[in-house]
């Protein structure tokens, strides 16, 4: 694959946490691409325990995807509740509410603006973000993220 766009960069979900937590340590698009290249990653004490020579190996696998995920943005293939509720955590900071009860699986955040509309643009087919801003772009709304019911 050459020069694949934003739409086209996609990652699963694991890679996706790998890649936030990683980018949480404050490094540059570009160190972050070299540390994982070298395989110059750090061990994780949080509570995934994350294994961040996955990701080195899918980057071996798929420099392109990786690097274009990096710099320009990704999709997840496949999110589930649990998967959605890390993200925000890993990548935010915040802790959303899940709500597990069968036939109504959600994940309940307070985001910004800016916040949902990242959300929004790594979700996978098949979620939606209910909730409207209620103020500035720089204040917090609540947002619930659920499937799609057909």
């Amino acid at each position: 694959m050459t020069n694949p766009t934003q739409e086209e960069a996609k990652l699963s979900q694991w890679d996706a946490l790998l890649l936030e937590s990683l980018r949480a340590l404050g490094w540059s698009n570009d160190e972050l691409i070299r540390r994982v290249r070298s395989r110059e990653l750090p061990e994780d004490d949080s509570i995934y325990h994350f294994n961040y020579q996955d990701l080195s190996s899918y980057a071996d696998q798929e420099p392109e995807v990786f690097e274009a995920a990096v710099k320009h943005g990704y999709r997840i293939k496949y999110n589930t509740v649990r998967g959605i509720r890390s993200w925000i955590s890993i990548t935010f900071g915040k802790e959303p509410v899940l709500e597990l009860e069968e036939g109504r699986e959600a994940v309940t955040a307070s985001l910004t603006q800016a916040e949902r509309d990242q959300l929004a643009s790594v979700l996978s087919f098949g979620w939606s973000i209910q909730g409207e801003a209620s103020g500035s772009a720089d204040e917090a709304s609540s947002y619930v993220i659920e499937p799609i019911q057909r």
